[in-house]
């Protein structure tokens, strides 16, 4: 009887042991494998940034959907321009005399690839759209429009996913307290962000550390 409550009590204490284990290491891992996988979609969010601001200097537009994106960055060019001061005399027909007029000249230098510009070799943004680790291959949610601001027409855009796609195979409970998240060292909020819709900001929602140049 004293050996099998002996052995009873190994084992309980082998289980209660490992339960503490798991208490104290899986929010460990979970930090590991949240900051992996943010830092791989903030990165392609950054990428998706990057071509609308450009599709933005070109156009005046921020594209509406990611196909016009990518053909954007497929097929368009940025225009190389410099601009010169310059002045002439000319005849005022008010003061009937030759006045100086100083104008601003600007000369088109070439042009570049947006293409080349911002990928280079890479052709990583034709999959821009998809959420890296997502498992049924969902895609970023993106949404461009005009907003008014102090009597002006903006463009604006917004990007965003949210953390349970890309975290779907994590503890939920860890799951639920990094959608709580308030913090200045954290990602805020149930969504990764980039971009508003109702400022003109292209901003995302996610701390300096994210920002760090990418390791080759």
């Amino acid at each position: 009887m004293k050996t099998v409550l002996k052995l009873v009590l190994w084992v309980l204490s082998i289980v209660f042991a490992y339960m503490i284990y798991l208490s104290v290491n899986a929010p460990i891992e979970f930090k590991k494998v949240k900051q992996e996988r943010f830092t791989a979609v903030i990165n392609v969010m950054k990428d998706i940034r990057n071509a609308q601001e450009a599709h933005k200097t070109v156009k005046g537009e921020y594209a509406a959907d990611f196909n016009a994106l990518v053909q954007f960055v497929d097929s368009s060019q940025y225009i190389i321009t410099q601009q010169r001061d310059s002045s002439f005399y000319e005849f005022n027909k008010v003061y009937r005399i030759d006045m100086l007029k100083e104008v601003k000249i600007i000369d088109t230098l070439g042009f570049v690839s947006v293409k080349d510009s911002l990928f280079k070799n890479d052709m990583r943004y034709k999959n821009m759209m998809n959420v890296p680790f997502a498992a049924n291959g969902e895609k970023f949610k993106m949404e461009a429009k005009v907003i008014r601001k102090n009597d002006y027409r903006v463009p604006v855009f917004k990007i965003s996913v949210d953390k349970k796609t890309v975290l779907y195979d994590q503890d939920p409970d860890l799951l639920a307290t990094e959608n709580a998240q308030m913090s200045v060292d954290e990602v805020n909020g149930s969504q990764i962000i980039v971009g508003s819709l109702v400022d003109v900001s292209n901003s995302g929602n996610w701390p300096p550390i994210y920002d760090k140049k990418k390791q080759n």
